[in-house]
């Protein structure tokens, strides 16, 4: 793998089209479109193409590189949690990205979105730190050092193999993996050895530790019955980024409902929203500070702590067209 600095702005030489062609062909034909899978596709490809606006903010890739002695010497938590993110070349991101869209659209629908977010932040958290575990055991049992202690990997495959445990856990069918037929269930396994065998220079503890990952993630969600704290998190932050976006929301529509009005000319006499009063004449919305409609001039009188309205004698004659036109001139 290449240790350099990592280009900027690096230039598609054909793949990413056909990658965001596949991409938006399965968003399309789908009722319901995954959103933390298609946030996940953005990320790894805007750190790949690194754009101007994103150059000052990104690391780069030999800043980031997953290597045990360095993570474990320096205490460096950006290697531990970034270097999923990075790809070293357009091959290696498509490919990963193509695998994420299957199995992420898969997972998301049936999980949901909430769930699956709380799912890969719990899975990657475990695949990196198995895979330091490993390399870290290699070197103080057995003195093996070199490759996996000292290696530099990165990439968004392990998580991916972990994704695949979850996936296949429950699956009785068999799967094609690179031309083998094997039983779904042990698909991530068969596909770590052939992937070893083919081409040798991939990370063999990291794909491992996304194995492992994986059913250790499994094993614990089946022995916890209480609910998920990092779903509840996540549900939480949700939450409170989607308020500003519900009271925005709430106020374009108190708007709207107020300039439009509701109801037949006429309809019944009723408080319509919180703080206004409805003219029986021609349905506009008012202040509960106006005595007159100010649409029709229409007054409004009380008794008895209810709601009146009396229609004077000329907006009592006005015909729909007229109220129309009156709207038109006013609202423009």
């Amino acid at each position: 793998m290449d240790s350099g600095r990592w280009r900027r702005g690096a230039v598609s030489r054909g793949m990413l089209p056909l990658l965001a062609l596949h991409a938006v062909n399965e968003y399309y034909r789908l009722p319901w479109k995954p959103p933390v899978t298609a946030g996940l596709l953005a990320a790894n490809t805007l750190i790949y193409l690194r754009p101007s606006f994103l150059d000052s903010l990104l690391p780069f890739v030999d800043e980031v590189w997953f290597n045990p002695h360095l993570i474990l010497k320096n205490k460096d938590m950006k290697r531990f949690f970034l270097s999923v993110f990075y790809h070293v070349d357009e091959s290696h991101l498509v490919y990963n990205m193509m695998s994420l869209l299957w199995k992420g659209i898969q997972l998301e629908t049936s999980m949901g979105s909430t769930e699956f977010a709380s799912m890969v932040v719990a899975l990657l958290g475990l695949s990196q730190g198995i895979t330091l575990l490993l390399a870290k055991s290699l070197l103080v049992f057995f003195d093996y050092g070199r490759p996996y202690y000292s290696e530099y990997a990165v990439g968004f495959s392990g998580l991916l193999f972990a994704m695949k445990v979850v996936l296949n856990s429950h699956s009785e069918n068999f799967t094609n993996v690179h031309g083998l037929i094997v039983p779904a269930r042990y698909a991530a396994w068969a596909e770590l050895i052939l992937i070893q065998m083919f081409v040798p220079r991939v990370s063999f503890l990291g794909h491992l530790g996304g194995i492992l990952a994986g059913i250790l993630y499994l094993k614990l969600k089946g022995s916890y019955s209480g609910p998920n704290p990092l779903t509840t998190i996540i549900k939480e932050l949700t939450d409170l980024l989607r308020w500003p976006v519900r009271f925005i929301r709430s106020t374009f529509r108190l708007r709207r409902r107020r300039i439009l009005g509701r109801g037949t000319v006429g309809g019944g006499e009723r408080r319509s929203l919180s703080g206004t009063w409805r003219c029986q004449a021609c349905t506009y919305d008012n202040s509960d500070w106006l005595s007159t409609c100010e649409m029709c001039g229409t007054s409004r009188s009380s008794e008895r702590g209810g709601f009146l309205r009396q229609v004077s004698p000329r907006s009592h004659d006005l015909s729909l067209e007229e109220l129309r036109r009156r709207r038109v001139e006013r609202f423009g």
